[in-house]
């Protein structure tokens, strides 16, 4: 009966058709997605799961972790679809959560998620405090990725080396303390209000581990050398100092860090390097949005000179998003950010989250953005992470959502071990190291758990993606490619509310 409706209206008037067609793809549920992607940590949880836990295919899992060495390293979050706990981008996920959490948590009030939302930065950040156990030590990763690699079992079964390796003053890391701090800095605002103990407590843990990487600086992974196939910092260390001094001055007011901003900022990159890609290992382009906010706050001073040639660089990177840049980021036929083959989807989120709080910084201030030969209205910019969040959720060439459980047509065989695998709740009989690639990695079918809110790696450069299971370049998922989306599908489900971005919110 309605298809003969319908086929009566088409066949009455083309016009009628164009009016129905809005209605009719009226766009994406953002608030189901954004319940959908803060689901998604749950099932990357390691430790003893809270008795609140509602992704229940998974069990406790990594219960001696930390204790060969003497310390309690039990908790925390596995990266992707492994088993092993890598320090950076997981200190960069609670600092991109917590972020998320700074400029919409409103919003994510408003749709009932605030709450789990920040037991996801908690479950982080209590990891990452245990991690610093004394001012100058750093526990950066647990288990390495060579054993786990060679081995395909559920996080409940692991019998992998479990080896615990840090950073200290004779071997430091600057980027891992420095990240670590910026973590513990963002997280120390989101908990404020609700939890000031807390927050005052990830505050000394920030202040500690910055000194510890400003003072002692080198590398990480030249001291944590397993992590260099993995995590290597390409980038160096810069950028991480530079961030974390962002954030503390954020979080604390203290003009120690504006200062240490103003005076290395050229020295450091800050205001030399421009960017068209911002991730868990190169951080200038949010530093250089966070010192634009400053700038835009009033709070620059002396440093005006220096925060502007930030500012500039920030404007770099937002042109050469949206096409209008001295050099523009490279985009799929169907419109998707591409930067490289591998979990190409971490770029997307995390530059479509700068781009989603610049246009809402400038907008505050009544600002547009410049670029080479016209200035932009800052909803450009908005439009232009709606964009790439549309295209995850289904808006593509090949219609297929890259976020597991959302829409009708999305990866079934996910690169992860626990989803992959039959849970132990099902069958408790143990997968030993090699028989979970013989079992389950080469089964051609559909995971026996649904890893609901896991945003895949993603098509390739021509918007094609094969959804098999050893295809790990564009089935595997990680934390670092939700984290940033948290913010931009709060911002999107939630509209503005009318409220100054610029205003200290949390």
């Amino acid at each position: 009966m309605y298809m003969e409706k319908l086929m009566r209206l088409i066949e009455m008037t083309p016009l009628l058709l164009l009016l129905f067609l809005p209605s009719a793809f009226a766009g994406h549920d953002y608030n189901q997605a954004l319940s959908k992607s803060i689901l998604f940590f749950e099932a990357q949880r390691s430790g003893y799961l809270p008795h609140n836990q509602r992704v229940t295919w998974r069990a406790n899992s990594g219960l001696n972790d930390g204790k060969a060495s003497g310390v309690d390293l039990v908790g925390g979050y596995y990266d992707a679809g492994d088993n092993v706990k890598f320090g950076l981008p997981m200190a960069f996920t609670i600092t991109m959560m917590s972020w998320s959490i700074i400029e919409y948590g409103k919003q994510m009030g408003a749709n009932g998620e605030l709450g789990h939302a920040m037991e996801a930065v908690k479950w982080g950040t209590d990891y990452l405090i245990k991690a610093h156990p004394e001012p100058y030590v750093l526990y950066g990763e647990v288990g390495d990725g060579n054993s786990d690699h060679y081995c395909w079992q559920r996080p409940e079964d692991m019998t992998t080396n479990r080896h615990a390796y840090k950073i200290d003053p004779s071997n430091p890391g600057s980027d891992l303390a420095g990240e670590t701090a910026a973590a513990m800095a963002a997280a120390s605002i989101v908990f404020r209000r609700s939890n000031p103990a807390y927050s005052t407590e990830l505050l000394r843990h920030a202040h500690q581990l910055f000194e510890f990487a400003d003072k002692y600086r080198g590398k990480y992974d030249s001291s944590i050398t397993v992590a260099q196939k993995y995590y290597r910092s390409i980038s160096g260390y810069n950028d991480e100092l530079l961030w974390a001094a962002a954030w503390l001055y954020q979080a604390s007011n203290n003009e120690y860090y504006l200062n240490y901003l103003g005076k290395n900022g050229d020295s450091m990159g800050g205001t030399g390097w421009a960017m068209t890609e911002f991730g868990w290992d190169v951080k200038y382009a949010g530093v250089q949005t966070l010192v634009a906010k400053f700038l835009m706050q009033g709070k620059a001073g002396l440093h005006a000179p220096v925060f502007e040639r930030y500012h500039q660089k920030a404007e770099y990177f937002m042109c050469s998003l949206i096409g209008k840049g001295g050099r523009n980021i490279q985009k799929t036929p169907g419109g998707l950010i591409f930067r490289q083959r591998w979990n190409n989807m971490q770029f997307v989120t995390s530059a479509s989250f700068l781009a989603t709080v610049y246009s809402d910084y400038l907008a505050s201030s009544r600002g547009s953005l410049k670029c080479a030969a016209v200035n932009v209205a800052p909803s450009e910019l908005l439009s232009f992470a709606k964009s790439q969040v549309d295209y995850i959720l289904g808006d593509n060439p090949r219609a297929t959502s890259y976020m597991v459980g959302y829409g009708n047509n999305f990866p079934r065989q996910v690169h992860h071990r626990a989803s992959s695998i039959v849970s132990f709740k099902v069958d408790p009989k143990f997968v030993a190291c090699r028989q979970g690639y013989a079992t389950w990695y080469s089964r051609k079918a559909s995971d026996p758990n649904v890893l609901t809110g896991a945003i895949v790696g993603g098509p390739d450069a021509y918007d094609n993606f094969a959804d098999e299971r050893d295809n790990y370049e564009q089935t595997e998922p990680a934390t670092y490619n939700n984290a940033p989306l948290l913010g931009i599908l709060a911002r999107l489900g939630g509209a503005h509310g009318g409220y100054n971005q610029l205003l200290p919110g949390m």
